[in-house]
């Protein structure tokens, strides 16, 4: 057999195979990228007038450790991570609480029975880190406290401390327990004026929250908020 006619051949062979195999190609690249995405849900636009004053807010303001079923909405959802970082100078980016150098080292969390959630300031919107109910791991974590895996919802407030404490040092560990007061205040206040209960959760394993959320190796848990309907009596 020519030489010239088996080279065609064996060429026209390779082409045959790229062409039968291109397609399946392209899908599996197409999936890789589909489960890559992001499943976002973009948050409603918080609301800047409420039904309630400030002062209102402070004076029924209560830590809340019993909850109704009732699921808290995105509306409601929005408001309350809003409240606690959202942007409310969008020119210079600025948050609704203070930040030393406005370093902004504060993550925010959330966790439904959906699932568990980031709260991503710049979109305001919820990133799906991970799907189903998480909250009686969370609450195993948190030393068995039932109203964790009670409420509907839970805002957990991290930190990634070297974003602070590469410009102040170890003084800035203070600025961020500092911070998330602020923040965590915002919270508790957003609820009241929305009719709903929270309470602040310091007492909690950390590693055992970073193990059952799969955080991040820097970023350190600092409260645990669980939020809903109150069922008790204030």
């Amino acid at each position: 057999m020519n030489k010239k006619y088996l080279l065609v051949m064996i060429m026209i062979g390779i082409g045959a195979m790229l062409l039968a195999s291109g397609p399946a190609c392209a899908q599996e690249a197409q999936g890789t990228q589909e489960t890559e995405e992001k499943k976002m849900i973009m948050l409603p636009q918080p609301k800047t007038e409420g039904q309630m004053s400030l002062e209102a807010a402070i004076q029924k303001r209560r830590s809340i450790r019993s909850f109704t079923d009732e699921k808290v909405g995105l509306e409601a959802i929005s408001q309350l991570v809003w409240a606690a970082q959202g942007i409310t100078d969008q020119e210079n980016s600025l948050r609704a609480a203070p930040s030393a150098g406005a370093l902004y080292p504060l993550e925010t969390y959330v966790i439904t029975e959906e699932g568990f959630y980031h709260y991503d300031v710049l979109e305001h919107a919820l990133e799906l880190i991970k799907e189903g109910d998480l909250r009686q791991e969370l609450a195993d974590a948190g030393w068995n406290q039932p109203m964790i895996a009670q409420a509907p919802l839970n805002i957990l407030i991290c930190a990634v401390f070297k974003r602070i404490t590469s410009r102040y040092g170890d003084r800035g560990v203070g600025y961020v327990y500092e911070e998330v007061g602020h923040a965590a205040q915002n919270i508790h206040l957003q609820a009241v004026s929305l009719g709903l209960g929270s309470v602040p959760v310091g007492a909690f394993d950390d590693k055992k929250v970073k193990s059952s959320l799969s955080l991040g190796a820097e970023v350190e848990p600092l409260y645990i908020i669980p939020v809903g309907t109150p069922a008790e009596e204030r």
